[in-house]
């Protein structure tokens, strides 16, 4: 663990990403173990947010109880297979906003190309999580967090299952303010940017199209 980058050692989480690679898992158990990690990832990612207080009433007495302080924080997925771990992190703080940014990888480059944007009103002033399951080569998510700051994000972090070192280099470079958590830092990337070992392609798993 480091400034830059949180590895996310529990237990369970390990647990649940070696039956996610196990390539005979079906896309139903792989669905509902990458939204269990993602919800597990989320604690950590949500664990330093800003609290206040706020005067209630148990049945007991009127106290004064610790509340989230400031604005929702913003979830941003990166379609398509962000939208598996956008699941997972709606269940733990349904009460987020929502954005995505659309990017394909073209294959031949390797590059991104962005096909859609859509984000929240205020990032400024709002905790702005991106989500996407695999930080490869880290050009996709580069591009996405150019994207949201262009918007006026501020305070950001990445959240992903799976991440190689050229990606997490990458990140650094570009974003050096923005924080990577993720549940493993993998081997290195393959000649067409898979991370390996990895798991595949997550969005193909994930919805069965391939």
């Amino acid at each position: 663990m480091t400034d830059h980058l949180t590895i996310v050692t529990h237990p369970l989480v390990q647990h649940k990403l070696t039956l996610m690679r196990d390539k005979g898992a079906s896309t139903a158990v792989f669905r509902q173990l990458l939204r269990e990690i993602s919800q597990m990832l989320a604690y950590e990612v949500t664990r330093e947010l800003e609290m206040t207080t706020q005067t209630i009433e148990t049945p007991m007495t009127e106290m004064e109880a610790p509340v989230l302080k400031g604005k929702k924080l913003a979830l941003i997925s990166i379609l398509r297979a962000g939208n598996g771990m956008l699941d997972g992190v709606l269940e733990l703080i349904p009460s987020a906003r929502v954005g995505f940014v659309g990017l394909y990888r073209d294959e031949k480059t390797l590059k991104p190309v962005q096909y859609y944007y859509k984000a929240p009103e205020s990032l400024e002033d709002r905790l702005v999580v991106v989500v996407d399951p695999m930080l490869a080569t880290g050009n996709s998510s580069v591009a996405a967090i150019d994207l949201l700051k262009a918007a006026g994000a501020k305070n950001i972090r990445f959240l992903c299952l799976l991440a190689a070192p050229e990606g997490v280099a990458r990140m650094k470079e570009a974003h050096p303010d923005v924080p990577i958590i993720t549940a493993s830092l993998d081997k290195c990337l393959n000649d067409k940017g898979y991370i390996i070992p990895g798991l595949g392609d997550a969005g193909d798993r994930m919805f069965g199209t391939k």
